[in-house]
């Protein structure tokens, strides 16, 4: 079996956060988010990790924890394309992979960021792969906050949604909000691997109608004709940070394992 292709992580981090003010910079058992996230992203076998930041506090930090970061642009619309800056700035080869993790996940699984690039790079008519876990609730289905991903038998992504789909028609059609037996329905994870010379093709789409619709930016490479492949793992990833309840969840978790 061939040696999997080696892949850089980029964690974008930007100052700005309206629901937790300086969160990327928050003490988790003495050690700050953005750099908790590097050391799983390091753990997870990437070739190289880097923080790309519009914020010199967060480098400077980053920095002292041992990791590489570097500045970009504050004006960025999106993460994407930051990244996409960040791939310039590093000198990244078009036919390089890049994992882009989420800069408020402390307690991301390393194993869940390289199996995320080993799909994309298993899967060589894919410019992006991401991953998904099986939902069984309907409390999750209905949930507009829960991103839903629906998968042709090849594993692309034929959409996404915040709408419970697929629509369990039969066991729906009283108007009950239950979760059909059975239902192949999967809730998206936000973590993307992507070749970088998609990531230099990103800023230059323009921004399609169903992303719009839905505030969904991966559906804008759907609609341009990009590939996603998605990888399918039997449980939810631990949560993520985006409210003051949150971090004191995650704080928890992390004091529960020391």
């Amino acid at each position: 079996m061939p040696e999997p292709a080696p892949f850089t992580a980029i964690i974008p981090a930007r100052a700005a956060s309206t629901r937790l003010p300086g969160k990327m910079l928050a003490d988790i058992a003495g050690v700050p988010m953005i750099a908790r996230v590097a050391a799983q992203a390091r753990a997870s076998g990437a070739a190289r990790v880097v923080v790309a930041t519009d914020d010199a506090s967060i480098q400077r930090s980053v920095q002292a924890h041992g990791f590489e970061s570097l500045m970009t642009r504050a004006d960025h619309p999106t993460g994407t394309d930051r990244l996409a800056e960040a791939c310039d700035a590093l000198g990244l080869d078009d036919t390089e992979l890049v994992v882009n993790v989420q800069g408020d996940e402390p307690l991301i699984d390393p194993a869940l960021i390289a199996h995320v690039a080993q799909t994309l790079d298993r899967h060589s008519a894919a410019a992006i792969a991401t991953a998904a876990h099986p939902i069984d609730t309907a409390e999750e289905l209905f949930n507009p906050n829960a991103v839903k991903v629906v998968c042709g038998a090849d594993g692309h992504a034929l959409y996404f949604s915040r709408a419970p789909v697929p629509w369990a028609r039969d066991a729906l059609a009283g108007g009950e909000r239950v979760f059909a037996p059975g239902l192949p329905a999967l809730r998206h994870i936000g973590i993307y691997a992507y070749r970088v010379s998609f990531l230099r093709r990103f800023p230059t789409l323009p921004q399609g109608r169903l992303e719009r619709w839905e505030s969904l930016e991966q559906l804008r490479a759907l609609e341009h004709g990009y590939a996603i492949q998605v990888h399918v793992t039997p449980h939810a990833p631990a949560p993520g940070v985006d409210t003051p309840a949150d971090l004191e969840r995650v704080r928890r978790l992390v004091a529960e394992k020391s």
